[in-house]
């Protein structure tokens, strides 16, 4: 079975296809596994593995078959570290990132942390949010009702968790000015709910120095033309000696 040890955590991952490598987080929150591509617009395990090497992954503790203890200092930088060290077992330095929902903050941390290894990345309809917390109920309160197999994780420890996870607001990992020196090239595709805000994406894409944004995409024609446009961007920012490969 695909696992490896990043610590004190144990990480599920999958490989599918072959070519320059692209890191896959999936939606779903705190529950983000595998299987959550399935149920997305499309699934990057299927749509990009028949010209790139797609690798995705169960993320710590979210129902699938990753695991790992949970503190009251835990944050978004043990998900980066669970990402880098998926991509070290596989030999991978560099890659694009394709993150939907919680893997739009997942996937701004990792350029924060190792912007040197992304070649491009997709964000798709990114969590986020605008002014303060007002403690709505979240995907990480319905993480937290399914939680089993944690003794350490009280509730007080699950509280400081959440607080970690969502004392910034905008994209919750990194701040506008952060964004403003970007110069990854993202495609920024818009969500429009609570949790995905449409103007968290268009914030983002517009800030961003080497962004385009993508308004409408999640059906019909409107997905078909994303999903060229997707291709066409992987291929455009894929490093040109990997490409020929």
């Amino acid at each position: 079975m695909p696992t490896i040890k990043n610590g004190d955590a144990t990480i599920y991952f999958e490989e599918f296809g072959s070519g320059f490598p692209i890191l896959t987080i999936a939606p779903g929150s705190l529950n983000a596994t595998i299987a959550s591509w399935r149920s997305a617009p499309f699934d990057p395990t299927t749509e990009l593995a028949g010209e790139f090497r797609v690798i995705a992954m169960d993320q710590r503790n979210a129902g699938g078959k990753s695991w790992a203890p949970i503190t009251a200092h835990a944050s978004w930088d043990q998900f980066t570290s669970d990402h880098l060290a998926v991509l070290d077992h596989l030999g991978i330095d560099r890659c694009h990132l394709l993150g939907q929902c919680i893997g739009g903050p997942l996937s701004m941390n990792f350029i924060k942390t190792q912007p040197r290894r992304v070649a491009a990345a997709i964000l798709c309809q990114p969590s986020g949010r605008i002014g303060p917390d007002t403690h709505r109920a979240s995907g990480f309160d319905r993480w937290r009702e399914k939680l089993t197999d944690h003794p350490e994780a009280t509730p007080e420890v699950l509280d400081a968790f959440r607080a970690n996870l969502y004392r910034d607001d905008f994209v919750y990992t990194v701040s506008r000015d952060f964004v403003r020196t970007v110069q990854t090239p993202m495609l920024v595709l818009a969500g429009n709910d609570d949790a995905h805000p449409f103007q968290i994406a268009e914030e983002l894409a517009e800030l961003a120095p080497n962004a385009e944004f993508i308004a409408e995409w999640k059906s019909g024609e409107l997905l078909q033309a994303a999903l060229k446009r997707i291709h066409e961007f992987l291929r455009a920012h894929t490093p040109q000696e990997a490409a020929v490969r």
